[in-house]
């Protein structure tokens, strides 16, 4: 939001005083990730579910840490659960007889960010969820739809993968 504030700021004095925010921000910022990541590494447990994570596609240190931090039960739920704890489980929106549509409501918001923007780099970079976001969007799915799909998928391979105590193998968890 400063970052907004800085580009709308047409006075020198309120520019130099978002940026001096901004600043203090980003240092602030930093120091808590820091301590995250000190944390993380000097429990093992954690580390490992680190070191699973950020095997799989399109999950890397940050969205690690966020999974980590908000969703401890990943790897003891079932599949369902845990899309849906992640805010990436489909709930029907229905009355009557009109037939409504389906969208992802509920969960822990961070979280649903989280794998939302893991399954947008993982739908470009990685091979087979690349071909199954492109067979998506050929079915007439939109975008979004497509990339919610990915990052469902992220969820449940996550979920499996810290239950079996494994890291991401490709040949295993092909589309």
């Amino acid at each position: 939001m400063e970052k907004t504030r800085l580009k709308q700021a047409f006075d020198a004095e309120i520019a130099a005083s978002h940026r001096t925010v901004i600043a203090a921000l980003e240092t602030a910022c930093a120091e808590v990730e820091h301590r995250l990541e000190a944390a993380i590494a000097a429990d093992p447990l954690l580390a490992r579910k680190r070191e699973i994570l950020v095997s799989m596609p399109g999950i890397a240190g940050r969205i690690a840490s966020v999974v980590l931090c908000d969703m401890p039960e990943l790897g003891t739920l079932d599949r369902k659960s845990a899309a849906s704890l992640a805010g990436m489980a489909p709930h029907p929106d229905q009355s009557g007889l009109l037939p409504g549509r389906n969208a992802i409501s509920g969960g822990r918001p961070c979280l649903r960010t989280a794998f939302y923007m893991a399954g947008m780099v993982a739908a470009r970079c990685d091979p087979h969820l690349k071909e199954a976001y492109r067979a998506m969007r050929e079915a007439g799915k939109p975008p979004k739809v497509a990339i919610v799909a990915t990052g469902r998928r992220l969820v449940t391979i996550a979920n499996a993968l810290i239950r079996e105590d494994k890291t991401f193998d490709r040949s295993r968890f092909a589309s």
